[in-house]
């Protein structure tokens, strides 16, 4: 009996072992789930099948693009819509060196500043903006799941845009 009952073990984890897929095997597609009845540019959510590598991204910054102007101004920042498009191709160059692209982008968490030519209240458009150049085009059209919030400051006082994200090593 007890033969009987190990050789049917060895032959069930035999059996498992060849439907498993081997190292050549293609892994599963990120799925990327559309919110019903729109067409706004954010995933309503996204799944990573087992196996895939997840990458966390630290969040990114804006770069100056006015020299001149005072030292951590917004001014030396640019409005929310400059400086979304700084942060994302930072992130895009962050992700170029880990051999990632947008396209692997599976969450996004966006931080912005109250900008004091709106009455203190975040730019959502101007981030609009910005993030619509990198995510929802002909030429990249996976989008991430996403939450933007309005925060109270960032580490330099001209800073109005953080965003930190998540990929998916294809």
């Amino acid at each position: 009996m007890m033969k009987t009952v190990a050789a049917a073990l060895a032959a069930l984890l035999l059996a498992a072992c060849a439907a498993a897929p081997g190292p050549s095997a293609t892994p599963a597609a990120v799925i990327r789930h559309k919110t019903p009845g729109s067409d706004f540019p954010i995933a309503a959510a996204v799944e990573v099948p087992a196996g895939r590598t997840t990458v966390y991204v630290s969040g990114a910054v804006p770069p100056v693009v006015d020299d001149k102007a005072e030292r951590g101004s917004i001014a030396a920042y640019g409005d929310t819509r400059t400086q979304t498009v700084g942060v994302l191709r930072n992130i895009e160059r962050s992700l170029q060196r880990l051999g990632l692209q947008m396209g692997d982008v599976v969450k996004m968490q966006a931080f912005l500043v109250g900008d004091p030519a709106k009455g203190g209240r975040m730019d959502f458009d101007g981030f609009m903006a910005g993030y619509r150049e990198f995510f929802g085009t002909a030429a990249q059209p996976n989008l991430p799941a996403r939450s933007v919030m309005q925060v109270g400051g960032l580490v330099v006082p001209g800073w109005l845009v953080e965003i930190e994200v998540t990929a998916v090593r294809p």
